[in-house]
């Protein structure tokens, strides 16, 4: 794919990842350095010893967080903290490849420890949310320009499918306050405290998950309910087009990149003849097949073992059904407020598809915009994540415009 750069790994999904981490360096969610010596650790293709040596490294960062914080060194707190949060979560990725994919969940915890440590060490202090959500609460974040109560723009951030909650400081966050935008971000069900804490699973209907959340917001005296806009990463370039089908009271929106059917990731590596037995119901022969497609190789069953967690489905095939639910199909016409839509080079899940949503919404031509991230550029793969820089200077400038004419 990028036959020009040399790579760190030849293992395709650890490289991703690595592209990822140093892309946070961007926004001082990681260090060059520690990255490139965690990476020289690692035994390419070997989920082990991913997890050990960015755990080791989460670890060290962790203590040099809690040594600052203790002698009152908040600056050094606060970004110890936030690079330790990504190293525990960039550990995890693999874990179900491994021996023991029971380390997922403490691991998790870890994690959530030091990006609060990163939150209380901010100034002003990033503010844990409950908003109330079907009997019960999702854990949430406030990220406000300055401590007064002056009503801005705000930025609700919706994470993907595995995303931690500090990459929605990475990835939206840091650009927006620095415009002068407040921040909300929340754990979705699937995501974050929701799945691990809660037990609560992913749902295609995401309007039911935005209505509750733009309901608090408006609430907040920080908020200028006129200019709310929804921004959505990874699998969220499905969720945020579906809610704000629904939900009329966001000004913008932004899908990064756009998704019109979740299921085609998880489609591409399935064989016609399981295609078949999904469309006729052939439960346990699916099953047993995808058991036998995945008996020989540790790294795929992992890999589905980790997609499959946050829909909450007992088998392949419950999963493989529930998919059908999560398209735009017969929803995208019904999109009518402004939207910009990412469209990197070489996206590797949802190739095409913020295209065919960008031509199918009902939103004035002006208003939606479709933006190309070039491998010449650096901006290439899913979700840019080695161009941060690019990619917040095209979404936010796009933003601010149109929210200066609401």
């Amino acid at each position: 794919m990028h036959h020009k750069r040399d790579k760190f790994f030849k293992h395709e999904d650890f490289e991703f990842m690595m592209e990822l981490t140093l892309g946070a360096t961007y926004y001082r969610g990681a260090d060059i350095g520690e990255c490139l010596s965690t990476a020289a650790r690692i035994k390419d293709g070997d989920a082990e010893s991913w997890f050990e040596q960015w755990k080791a490294t989460g670890d060290r960062i962790a203590g040099i967080a809690r040594e600052a914080e203790a002698a009152s060194h908040m600056i050094s707190a606060r970004d110890a903290w936030l690079r330790s949060a990504t190293y525990y979560d960039t550990a995890t990725f693999f874990l179900d490849s491994t021996d023991d994919p029971g380390r997922m969940r403490p691991t998790w915890e870890l994690h959530r420890a030091a990006w609060e440590g990163f939150a209380r060490s901010r100034d002003p202090a990033i503010e844990p949310l409950a908003i109330p959500y079907e009997g019960t609460e999702l854990e949430g974040y406030l990220f406000r320009v300055d401590a007064g109560d002056e009503p801005r723009p705000l930025l609700i951030l919706n994470n993907g499918s595995d995303g931690p909650v500090s990459a929605m400081w990475l990835q939206g966050a840091a650009a927006a306050l620095d415009r002068g935008y407040n921040c909300l971000t929340f754990d979705g069900p699937g995501q974050g405290a929701a799945l691990w804490r809660q037990g609560l699973y992913f749902r295609p209907d995401w309007e039911a998950v935005i209505e509750p959340v733009v309901d608090f917001a408006l609430g907040l005296e920080c908020v200028d309910s006129e200019r709310v806009a929804l921004h959505g990463v990874s699998q969220a370039g499905y969720w945020v087009p579906r809610a704000v089908a629904f939900e009329k009271r966001i000004a913008a929106a932004i899908a990064d990149p756009g998704v019109w059917d979740v299921g085609t990731s998880w489609f591409a590596h399935i064989p016609g003849s399981m295609k078949k037995q999904l469309e006729t119901g052939e439960r346990e022969k699916f099953n047993r097949n995808m058991d036998w497609g995945t008996r020989f190789s540790k790294a795929t069953r992992g890999s589905l073992d980790f997609r499959m967690r946050p829909y909450g489905k007992e088998t392949p095939f419950d999963v493989y059904q529930a998919l059908a639910d999560y398209t735009l199909d017969g929803i995208a016409e019904r999109i009518e407020c402004p939207i910009l839509i990412t469209d990197p080079d070489n996206e590797q899940f949802w190739p095409g598809e913020s295209k065919k949503l960008h031509d199918a919404v009902s939103t004035p031509a002006e208003k939606k915009a479709l933006v190309a991230f070039s491998e010449a550029e650096g901006a290439d793969s899913h979700c840019e994540p080695r161009a941060l820089g690019l990619r917040d200077q095209r979404v936010f400038d796009w933003l601010d415009t149109i929210l200066a004419s609401t």
